[in-house]
């Protein structure tokens, strides 16, 4: 499939109009072959510099755009990410290396977002509070942010990139975005068009593709308000040091080493099937993935058993070619590393069930068995199709070992009894909990996010959205001056 618009957007980036980038070539590359599929525009510090300045100018006026014409506008982007799903599909499974499934997955949510970015405009934006002096008012009213800054990852690129981009627009922001060059087309390139297309007015969204360099740029800059980054945990340190250091507004969604705690009365089919999911998906590639699997030990055989049939039944392959469970990680360099993870962590006892043996850029569904709390299996963000199991023996245990991690973003329990499950789940240090499920669930409405290494205690999804994209200004009115007593 041959992008039609694809002359108009080469080499190119987008900062209201399509133009050269001054940052490096670059090439989309397909996941699963190495083979390049489109030259890209890149953008370098001058580029974010052009790009914030239109930003800074047109936020303004498009704050103060009436709410329904904002909300019409978004609208219709909803309105072309369905048009254009064959084509927005196409890019994630090529550049991404996602199936089919995860693909028509990922722009539906794309477009629930969408929806609900486009109702934002027009709920209550502040309230009245009383006063203790005698014919104030008091009005606090929730205002843009400014010129927000998004930088998304690769892994689901649309939807991570979006899911600041909507809300952010819609309650009167400008944004700049910046995409992953491993996903660029898909996760930049296209909703780029889709903004123009949809009447957004110009300048009011711009698309800089690049590297680190880039994303440095616009976090740096001075007249960007608020950086919002989805990525890893040691890129998010970094980038928090500096917007701390600049008094910056910064919502940091950072990686997780999610548990999967199965307690020794749970229906172990079901586990193992959300285990399955849970850690499989996306080639293990997502920050919610199922990275711990913590297992009662009168259950953890046979657990490990379930689990293990399961992987083994799942195909691997280039989802451009036909039907897989598995496509390719992102690139050998990410298989590489979650070969290097496992290896180690045989080296110091675990064992293979199954899976285990990398190819190129592909790495199977892998179980791992006699996982102590001191490999890299158990500590580490695997970000790879790889379920490591480790033996508990209470709950208590259990909670333990959960919150002995730095990471706390999702988590999920099984149990026959809800309200043991329940009591556990309250002791977990994590953002988002599920009991008798997996730990990669999403909704696009509830507020979703983690504690400790996994951010900063903020929150993206429904109500959430108002607090990460806005900031509270009150204003006072008294009928007449008043006099004071000097």
């Amino acid at each position: 499939m041959t992008d039609k618009h694809q002359n108009r957007w080469a080499g190119k980036i987008f900062n209201g109009a399509w133009v050269a980038g001054r940052g490096a070539p670059a090439q989309a590359i397909e996941a699963a072959t190495g083979t390049p599929l489109a030259d890209l525009g890149t953008a370098d510090a001058a580029d974010v510099d052009a790009s914030v300045a239109i930003a800074r100018k047109a936020q303004g006026a498009w704050a103060a755009t009436p709410f329904d014409q904002r909300a019409e506008i978004l609208r219709r982007v909803a309105q072309l990410i369905k048009a254009r799903a064959e084509e927005i599909n196409h890019w994630n499974i090529r550049e991404c290396g996602s199936i089919p499934p995860k693909a028509e997955w990922e722009l539906q949510a794309t477009y629930e977002q969408a929806q609900m970015a486009a109702a934002m405009p027009m709920q209550p934006i502040g309230a009245v509070y009383p006063s203790a002096m005698p014919g104030r008012t008091n009005t606090c009213q929730r205002v843009p942010v400014g010129v927000v800054g998004v930088i998304a990852p690769w892994n689901f690129p649309l939807l991570l990139g979006m899911r600041s981009v909507l809300p952010a627009l819609a309650v009167g922001n400008t944004v700049v975005l910046k995409p992953d060059l491993q996903s660029a087309v898909c996760g930049g390139v296209l909703m780029a068009e889709i903004f123009e297309e949809a009447g957004l007015p110009a300048g009011v969204f711009h698309m800089l593709p690049g590297g680190p360099k880039t994303g440095a740029a616009l976090v740096a800059h001075p007249e960007v308000d608020m950086i919002s980054f989805t990525g890893s945990t040691r890129v998010g340190r970094e980038i928090g040091q500096v917007c701390g250091g600049m008094l910056k507004k910064v919502a940091l969604e950072l990686g997780g080493n999610n548990p999967m705690v199965i307690l020794d009365d749970a229906d172990l089919d079901v586990a193992a099937s959300c285990a399955a999911w849970g850690a499989f998906l996306h080639q293990g590639q997502i920050c919610m993935q199922a990275g711990r699997h913590l297992v009662h030990r009168q259950v953890a055989e046979a657990y490990a058993r379930r689990l293990a049939e399961r992987a083994a039944r799942l195909v691997v392959g280039d989802p451009a070619s036909g039907p897989v469970h598995l496509g390719p990680l992102i690139n050998r360099q990410q298989a590489e590393r979650v070969e290097d993870i496992v290896n180690r962590s045989v080296a110091m006892g675990a064992r293979v069930v199954t899976g285990g043996m990398r190819d190129g850029a592909f790495y199977p569904a892998t179980v791992l068995t006699h996982v102590t709390p001191d490999m890299p299996a158990f500590t580490e963000e695997i970000f790879g199709p790889v379920a490591p199991i480790t033996v508990f023996d209470s709950d208590d245990e259990a909670v333990a070992l959960v919150n002995r991690s730095a990471y706390g973003l999702a988590a999920a329990v099984h149990s026959a009894s809800v309200p043991r499950a329940t009591a556990l789940a309250t002791r977990l240090r994590a953002g988002m909990i599920h009991v008798n499920d997996q730990t990669v669930n999403n909704e696009f409405h509830i507020p979703f996010g983690g504690m400790g290494a996994s951010g900063t205690g903020g929150r993206f999804g429904g109500p959430a959205n108002f607090d990460a994209f806005t900031q509270w200004q009150w204003l006072s009115v008294m009928p007449s001056g008043i006099e004071y007593p000097f």
